[in-house]
């Protein structure tokens, strides 16, 4: 174990203290003892430990006294102490005593090894929950920084505030905002500032899978389940065990779907696809949609009883034209990223490409901005900031159009044309404005991203002529 906890071991029977010292020391804690609550008090004082393993019953002072004289003089300690009572009287009114007085947890003697090695364990990582967490609050005091997101802007610091609250828990969060705002990112902030940081991080794009294998994909399958099932195959909650799982784009999963999900979430049990047996689930559940939920549930899209489940708190990320003023430390974020990805040493952002970035209103939001950061740090001499001549020919021409994109005069339906060909041109026309971005494409036609890839899907297997 790199940089070894600390772990202090407190008991007045000796071999009983040099057995805990020997058995915790093999598991790659630095270990130190003491004979009572005051010599343990003192060890705390001078030694810091992170975790106080310590007997109830002692001379001097016993185990809730220490527990107590330590929950007294917070302010002295150095970093939040985990305390593990050992006692040999199981008293559940023990128990309720010492967690109230703050103690981390509670083990009966004889001691289950596997069981204090566990609690150790969850003790450490929520440590360094605690230490990380801490340290992104100064960061973000200091800076305007949240792991990878950037924001000195009201509205940004509101959500960072909440995300701060959030991340150590459980809880479900549901992520709203228009695409490109960076709600995989949040996701990925209430992660990595959560205890469950070390297992894995799944996103799974519900839009993107096809209707016959989004329950395959979510919860696995059994071998021969069906046609193509040659084997045993674990779905994205088996993957995300012991982590977290975005849900994106949720108001695209099939309403069968939705509700053997809600019933994953309420039981905390799945089946895989042709299994037969349930096993347990241990995942905290994300979902994020670029849709207003209310309207989805109006139309049926998404089910109201797994919104209320997943909606236990709501963060509703701001389009970046509402918060332009943000967008000059995002810039220097991104070219700092876009430096290490490139091998490249953009000095920074230039007047000149600043006052053009602020005067566009960013349909694409951050991830337009990365593109055209990406883009202009490529194009950027070393040691040189970005400038103007870095940006797009067509960088901002289209704002400036003051007719509608899509009006007669670019989509020319002739009478006679049949609904499916105006749509047809319609669509092709729109995906062309866009650069062949499908997701900002269905947000303007008004359709789901489902129902554009199955539209493109039909004209890929007709013969009929692209439109001029």
């Amino acid at each position: 174990m790199q940089n070894p906890v600390k772990v202090l071991i407190v008991e007045d029977e000796p071999h009983a203290l040099m057995g805990l010292a020997e058995l915790i020391s093999g598991w790659g804690y630095r270990t130190e003892t003491a004979r009572d609550g005051i010599e343990g008090w003192e060890k705390v004082l001078a030694w810091e430990p992170a975790i106080v393993v310590t007997d109830l019953k002692m001379p001097r002072m016993d185990g809730l006294q220490l527990l107590a004289k330590m929950s007294e003089e917070a302010s002295t300690i150095n970093g939040n102490v985990a305390v593990v009572l050992l006692t040999a009287q199981g008293s559940i009114q023990v128990a309720v005593d010492a967690m109230k007085l703050g103690a981390y947890d509670f083990l009966q003697k004889p001691v289950d090894a596997a069981r204090l090695r566990t609690i150790l364990a969850n003790a450490t990582r929520q440590r360094d929950t605690a230490i990380e967490l801490e340290v992104a609050r100064r960061r973000l005091r200091e800076t305007g920084v949240l792991g990878s997101m950037v924001g000195t802007s009201r509205a940004m610091q509101d959500i960072f505030g909440l995300i701060e609250q959030i991340a150590p828990s459980n809880v479900s969060v549901l992520i709203t905002g228009e695409s490109g705002t960076g709600k995989e990112l949040v996701a990925r902030t209430l992660h990595d500032l959560s205890p469950r940081k070390p297992r894995p991080f799944v996103a799974v794009n519900c839009a993107a899978i096809p209707e016959t294998l989004i329950e395959s994909e979510l919860f696995g399958h059994e071998k021969g389940s069906f046609t193509g099932a040659v084997e045993r195959r674990a779905g994205c909650f088996e993957l995300a065990t012991g982590g977290t799982l975005l849900l994106d784009e949720l108001g695209e999963m099939p309403a069968a779907t939705q509700a053997k999900l809600l019933r994953v979430l309420e039981e905390r049990k799945l089946r895989r696809v042709g299994g037969r047996t349930e096993q347990d689930v241990d995942v905290r559940v994300l979902a994020a949609t670029n849709r207003d939920p209310a309207e989805a549930i109006a139309r049926g899209e998404l089910r109201s009883d797994l919104f209320y489940r997943l909606n236990v708190f709501h963060i509703d990320l701001p389009p970046l034209r509402e918060h332009l003023d943000d967008l000059p430390a995002m810039a220097e974020a991104m070219i700092g990223e876009m430096n290490q990805k490139h091998g490249k040493k953009v000095s920074g952002v230039g007047q000149s490409i600043l006052d053009r970035m602020m005067t566009y209103d960013w349909p694409g939001n951050a991830r337009e901005l990365r593109n055209t950061i990406e883009r202009a740090v490529v194009l950027c001499p070393d040691g040189a900031p970005l400038d103007a001549a870095h940006l797009p020919p067509t960088f901002g021409k289209a704002q400036s159009q003051s007719a509608p994109v899509f009006d007669a005069s670019i989509v020319a339906v002739r009478v006679g044309t049949t609904v499916d060909e105006a749509e047809r041109l319609l669509i092709l026309r729109t995906l062309e404005s866009t650069g062949q971005n499908k997701t900002r494409a269905a947000e303007i036609l008004g359709v789901s991203l489902k129902t554009l890839h199955n539209k493109l899907k039909e004209y890929t297997h007709s013969r009929e002529d692209q439109p001029a």
